[in-house]
């Protein structure tokens, strides 16, 4: 039997602690007489072991590198101190912040699947789209019209698209997170492919608590240390969050005043055009060319207009002279959109086609107007999973296409170079890159 597999396993003693001989009695009961697999024979062999006492010693391996594990956390914090001095964090806050603070393993885990990147975009959209969230956002609408009104005359943001944002990142102020800021950026900035953006949101969260904006129980968030009503990362905290009651406390936790007047304070710096809209659902002429489209192609509407370029259910564009860019976030058979100025701007709030369409998509329902005209091609099937969309970078450039970083991300370069791709081989141009484009590339290796 090969020693490697059984060791391999082992790797999983905290769970064959709570399930040890009997477990593996079990497994091996699944298979057929005399087909055990190598696995099988491991999972029987740990189970022997563990029922006379012999796992005890992997159980004292894992905690003896947990416990290095923790160590190196710990010294790591610690020498942060120069920098966080340096950006004027008092040594009493720094101890008090960082006193006791343990790695949590869950935060890695949670940074490797974002639902933004990892969920079929129609599957995202709906859940986030729901007629519950739409119900609620009517009613908070309602609720706080006047103050909306406020926000939009202040600011210039459309108040449709601010309460979205709201019931987005927060379910409208009633799911803003529940695990330690600090702890959580410290995790990202000592392991893992996210360490500088940890680091420097670390440093940032540590700042806040030194400004005394909120007390160090009450400073906690996601996963990322995304913070408050509307999820702001520390230093989008520290750069664009205001006290829009004017009590002295940029309060984005609990005053849902602060809150939303902080998202619409981010969205007009970040270049938000009011009385403009996001954009349209659209059709296109048949023999359209994809070439055109992408979030860098743009063109005037009129221009647009003059290829052949529609909306939806007959309406007419009411600005012919905005400027616009075509994207087909699910490939020639979905939903297609022409995008404006303010979607981009969303995207500064989150990097992800799927986050901006939903929150115009959620803004648009919430005031009345109706559901998307195409419906998605489910079944159709999407890159689900990081490594292959990772596979299918790669692949693209082994061939010579410039994807980017190899990062499992689908934007606007490797939806480019699978444009490149299908052109080259005959294929419909629309930049999708599905399970089958996949497979077509791995066939052509």
């Amino acid at each position: 039997m090969d020693f490697e597999v059984a060791k391999a396993v082992s790797s999983r003693w905290q769970f064959l602690r709570r399930f040890p001989y009997g477990f593996a009695r079990l497994y091996c009961s699944c298979t057929q007489p005399r087909t055990f697999s190598r696995t099988a024979i491991a999972v029987v062999l740990i189970g022997s072991i563990w029922a006379t006492g012999g796992g005890q010693v992997w159980a004292g391996d894992a905690e003896g590198e947990a416990a290095k594990s923790d160590k190196a956390f710990t010294k790591w914090t610690q020498a942060l101190w120069p920098e966080a001095q340096a950006k004027g964090i008092s040594r009493a806050v720094f101890d008090r912040a960082l006193k006791g603070l343990t790695f949590d393993p869950d935060v890695l885990r949670l940074s490797e699947n974002q639902p933004e990147f990892s969920t079929p975009i129609w599957d995202y959209i709906e859940r986030r789209v729901s007629a519950d969230r739409i119900a609620a956002g009517q009613d908070q609408f309602e609720q706080h019209r006047e103050l909306l009104g406020k926000l939009e005359a202040a600011y210039g943001v459309d108040r449709h698209v601010l309460t979205a944002i709201w019931g987005l990142e927060s379910y409208y102020g009633q799911s803003a997170g529940a695990r330690s800021a600090i702890r959580s950026l410290a995790s990202l900035g000592f392991k893992g492919k996210r360490k500088a953006f940890g680091r420097t949101q670390l440093i940032a969260a540590l700042k806040i608590l030194e400004n005394e904006d909120i007390a160090a129980d009450k400073l906690v968030g996601s996963w990322a240390g995304a913070m408050g009503q509307p999820q702001f990362i520390p230093t989008t905290y520290l750069d664009y969050a205001v006290d829009f009651d004017g009590d002295g406390k940029r309060d984005i936790w609990d005053t849902t005043s602060d809150a939303l007047g902080s998202a619409a304070n981010y969205l007009k710096i970040s270049g938000w055009q009011p009385d403009k809209g996001w954009g349209y659902e659209i059709q296109l002429p048949d023999r359209f060319d994809y070439a055109r489209t992408g979030q860098n192609s743009v063109k005037s509407i009129r221009q647009w207009a003059s290829l052949g370029v529609e909306r939806v259910r007959g309406r007419r564009f009411p600005r012919l002279n905005d400027k616009a860019a075509i994207i087909l976030p699910a490939g020639s058979t979905g939903p297609v959109f022409l995008i404006l100025n303010n979607f981009r701007v969303i995207l500064r709030y989150n990097n992800s086609i799927a986050y901006a369409l939903a929150i115009c998509h959620l803004a648009d329902r919430i005031a009345g107007y109706s559901g998307l005209s195409r419906p998605w091609p489910k079944t159709s099937v999407p890159l689900a999973l990081k490594s292959e969309r990772e596979e299918l970078q790669r692949r693209l450039r082994a061939k010579g296409y410039r994807t980017g970083k190899i990062d499992g991300i689908i934007g606007p370069k490797t939806r480019a170079a699978v444009r490149a791709y299908q052109k080259a081989k005959g294929l419909q141009a629309d930049g999708y890159p599905s399970l089958e484009f996949l497979n077509a590339l791995r066939e052509d290796s």
